[in-house]
């Protein structure tokens, strides 16, 4: 059993493999937007690293948003239609809950941040609830200074925090005395293992007797919109 986790939601991308014990091979990279030329070649590249092929794939997951419409559209066609050809299955999760997942506990809120593009960010809220970080709200679209005015206790922010974010961060600090601390470099990255571990707690949970609910034909990108994003 072998799962194939595609997330390329963002300038990232990051692909693994799980067999539902242990991840078999990852390969996270900043693309530059260069995704529809890499995606394809390193999937195949880390299958034969793993002495795997395309038929040994018995489930597919992928990143479906928030996040940018090119990036997604790439990885979601590419993993459904693996999944279609093959008829296995397919799971999508959001980006902001694969981002998630790989976040340790913390008492006060975790924000969570996706480069927007022009000084803005996608963001959301998380709580730790009952063992695992729950959403509060929905994603939205927003400029740092908004972000940070919106804050009224501690909090981790986590994420693609580019130079920007860094400078309205330490001035939250040093000026307002703010209780924000920003989450170190490896727990920002978001990496197709937790993807692939979401993905597997999600396959599961559904009863071998009931009806596949993870078909290729189902899954498609999730945006939060903008007037930069096609209806």
């Amino acid at each position: 059993m072998t799962l194939l986790a595609i997330d390329t939601a963002t300038q990232y991308i990051s692909i693994a493999l799980h067999d539902g014990q242990q991840v078999r091979a990852e390969q996270t990279w900043f693309s530059h937007n260069h995704h529809s030329a890499e995606l394809a070649p390193a999937v195949a590249a880390l299958l034969d690293h793993a002495e795997l092929t395309a038929d040994d794939l018995t489930a597919l997951a992928v990143s479906i948003g928030p996040g940018s419409y090119t990036g997604l559209r790439i990885g979601v066609a590419l993993a459904k239609g693996i999944a279609s050809a093959k008829n296995l299955p397919l799971v999508g999760v959001s980006t902001l809950d694969v981002l998630a997942s790989g976040q340790p506990p913390s008492p006060g809120a975790l924000i969570l941040v996706l480069r927007a593009g022009r000084g803005r960010v996608t963001t959301v809220r998380y709580h730790w609830r009952k063992g695992n970080w729950k959403m509060r709200g929905e994603p939205q679209n927003m400029d740092w200074e908004t972000l940070i005015a919106s804050i009224d206790g501690p909090a981790c922010i986590s994420g693609e925090v580019g130079d920007d974010g860094y400078s309205v961060i330490e001035a939250a600090q040093r000026d307002q005395g703010l209780p924000i601390t920003l989450a170190a470099p490896v727990l920002r990255l978001r990496r197709a293992s937790f993807l692939a571990e979401t993905a597997w707690t999600r396959l599961r949970a559904v009863p071998d007797d009931v009806l596949s609910p993870f078909e290729a034909s189902a899954v498609a990108p999730i945006y939060v919109k903008t007037k930069d994003i096609p209806a």
